[in-house]
């Protein structure tokens, strides 16, 4: 995703369209999308809106909105989550997003077969609505309140020195194992979650015993790739924000 204020394709592929949708959302910008699309809602208040031209919305914390030809409210609201899920449905080939929490059958599920028009930009925030912590604050509170990222746990060291560098907390679980934290103060993107995975890696190699450590993101939010590639990896999130000033 290149700096530039906007970027904008005009009858893009499905498949080009979802690589622009990751990336841009990764990059922690504001998406637009316009063409035809189903969407379909999980909750509890089940329904269902068949295909027509409508206008979505992807914004960098995780809200998605869908608007048809008037009125102020979304289509459908969004269940309660910071999740936005974007990915290429081969067989149909359609885009579909997928909004919710991280955990539970809730969703909003946007599919869109034909794009007319994507668009990403940054928009900016007001000053009091951006975190006002440091990491250094973020990891002053979890050494506090470990319990924020999980019950039992208890921090060992900071800054321990690893072959890839020195971790951020290091701590043990309540079953004993030991347990990598890696700290951001804001969205955490990919490459926080290459970096926790090398620390593992690198503890891994340094520990003795049959001790098998295990790694922990902790940040208020993870962009969409970040939380595929922590399943990927085999490691756990946790969602802290850090302390206000």
């Amino acid at each position: 995703m290149s700096d530039e204020a906007v970027r904008t394709l005009r009858d893009p592929t499905t498949s080009r369209a979802t690589s622009f949708v990751e990336d841009a959302l990764d990059a922690g910008r504001y998406v637009t999308l316009v063409g035809a699309c189903t969407v379909a809602s999980t909750t509890r208040a089940s329904r269902e809106h068949p295909r027509a031209r409508r206008h979505a919305t992807c914004k960098p914390d995780g809200t998605a909105l869908v608007h048809g030809p008037g009125g102020h409210r979304p289509l459908h609201p969004q269940p309660d989550g910071e999740r936005i899920d974007v990915t290429l449905d081969d067989d149909a080939d359609a885009l579909v997003l997928a909004a919710g929490p991280v955990a539970g059958d809730d969703q909003l599920v946007v599919t869109f077969d034909a794009i007319d028009l994507a668009t990403a930009f940054h928009v900016d925030e007001h000053a009091t609505g951006a975190p006002s912590g440091t990491e250094a604050d973020l990891k002053d509170r979890i050494l506090e309140q470990p319990e924020l990222v999980e019950p039992g746990l208890r921090p060992l060291a900071t800054e321990r020195d690893t072959p890839a560098g020195p971790v951020d907390v290091y701590a043990e679980a309540a079953d004993g194992q030991p347990v990598v934290l890696e700290l951001k103060r804001e969205r955490a993107g990919p490459a926080a979650v290459s970096q926790l995975a090398r620390y593992v890696d690198a503890l891994a190699t340094d520990l003795h015993g049959d001790a098998t450590p295990r790694g922990v993101l902790v940040a208020p939010g993870l962009t969409p790739r970040a939380r595929r590639l922590l399943d990927d990896h085999d490691l756990d999130f946790a969602a802290v924000d850090p302390p206000g000033e």
